[in-house]
């Protein structure tokens, strides 16, 4: 790779030069992705750590890929279970690919069910990279910083909770407010209030509800022939309790994910691998996997033995909120943004608690509504800061306690 490095080296010499320095982050971002940055601190003395925001990033990216797999194994199979039961397959240029290639429609094989889900996938992730990666070198260029790894990110999680048929400009529309509104406003990676992520996620559902929610969105229905619209089994237990999951799917078919859904949150297997790998390299913090984990099972057991003559949501089991919607994966992949969380021990426990009691309770108690992970996650992201001011007062009060002196 010396040869490569050469080159670069030979290349920013050009980017330094009055002309061209403006467009230096656009230089060094490719540099960075490449190579190891060569600057070394000069001054005063810094403790320094391997992991820095790029190796961070990727590891993310890492502990994503099992959810990726599943975004195209699945979707896929859900495409191709829906035609294998008599659906028509969709008149789209996907399904034009698919026999340009020899692959078969009607056919849940591996590799059949992998191809058709690129198809459906690869295409939202250009359109997020292409237009969220535009807006970040904007923002670099004009402020005159480097470009952040921190969209990387960013670029791998919005696909991952959309629907198959997002249509592609409002994929382009979502993380254009994501990035801008969520991020660069409030000053780009690390300042941001709020998961760019969930705001382009929200975003787009608020403004477009009708192909993100409800009963149009895309699905291969297990149970039915029409397989191309219909609710997701989260939607049916809002509307029939645990009666229709049980009638439908088992739980370990919605635990490995092969069940209806946004292309990368289904399978709950993936995320908890996702989980290990997190938590192993010090990235996510087990405090608020276990906070949202334990608040979730306190809010679902209590409507549980509250029950509800008119609202047969209140019946579902906590075991089944792990494995449906979002949930499995705003746990380990949303939850436990550094950026966004507490910095405290304390006050990540509290943080996940309360978006364990806040999911069930969206979910449940308002039935217009049955996701709830997203809103629980992007509320509490505004009361982090305030959980820490309480947990730093405390930890303050309690050693002005230990170390009082008698005079």
């Amino acid at each position: 790779m010396r040869w490569l490095r050469s080159i670069l080296d030979k290349q920013e010499e050009l980017f330094k030069h009055e002309k061209l320095k403006r467009f230096y982050a656009l230089f060094e971002a490719g540099d960075t992705f490449l190579f190891t940055p060569g600057a070394v601190t000069k001054n005063a003395s810094h403790v320094r750590d391997a992991l820095d925001l790029k190796r961070t990033m990727i590891l993310v990216v890492v502990a994503l890929s099992g959810c990726i797999f599943m975004a195209c194994y699945n979707t896929g199979y859900q495409a191709n279970l829906a035609v294998s039961l008599g659906a028509e397959a969709l008149g789209n240029w996907q399904t034009s690919l698919m026999g340009m290639l020899g692959l078969s429609l009607d056919s849940t094989d591996f590799v059949s069910s992998f191809v058709h889900g690129a198809l459906y996938y690869v295409p939202v992730l250009v359109v997020t990279l292409a237009v969220g990666g535009a807006w970040e070198a904007l923002f670099a260029v004009v402020r005159g910083h480097e470009i952040n790894e921190g969209f990387l990110v960013t670029w791998m999680l919005f696909p991952l909770i959309l629907p198959p048929t997002v249509p592609l400009w409002q994929v382009a529309l979502g993380i254009t407010f994501g990035v801008v509104v969520g991020k660069e406003v409030f000053g780009g990676t690390g300042y941001n209030v709020l998961n760019p992520a969930l705001v382009a996620r929200a975003f787009v559902f608020f403004a477009y509800p009708a192909q993100l929610s409800g009963d149009k969105v895309w699905i291969a229905a297990q149970t039915s022939t029409d397989g191309v619209s219909g609710a997701t089994w989260l939607a049916s237990a809002a509307l029939e309790g645990q009666q229709t999951l049980d009638a439908g799917i088992t739980w370990s078919q919605a635990f490995i994910g092969t069940i209806p859904g946004s292309m990368g949150e289904t399978s709950t297997i993936a995320c908890l691998l996702g989980a290990v790998i997190l938590v192993a390299t010090g990235i996510g913090s087990w405090r608020i996997l276990l906070g949202v984990t334990v608040g979730t099972i306190a809010a679902a057991s209590l409507l549980n033995a509250v029950g509800s003559a008119t609202n047969p949501f209140f019946d579902v089991p906590f075991w089944w909120h792990f494995v449906l919607g979002g949930w499995a994966f705003g746990t380990v992949f949303m939850a436990t943004e550094p950026v966004t969380a507490p910095g405290t021990n304390g006050g990540r426990l509290v943080y996940g608690l309360l978006i364990g009691v806040l999911v069930v309770l969206i979910r449940v108690v308002n039935p217009a509504y049955p996701e709830g992970m997203m809103l629980a996650i992007l509320f509490m992201n505004v009361f982090a800061p305030v959980i820490d001011h309480f947990a730093i007062a405390g930890n303050v009060k309690r050693r002005k306690a230990r170390y009082a002196t008698i005079e």
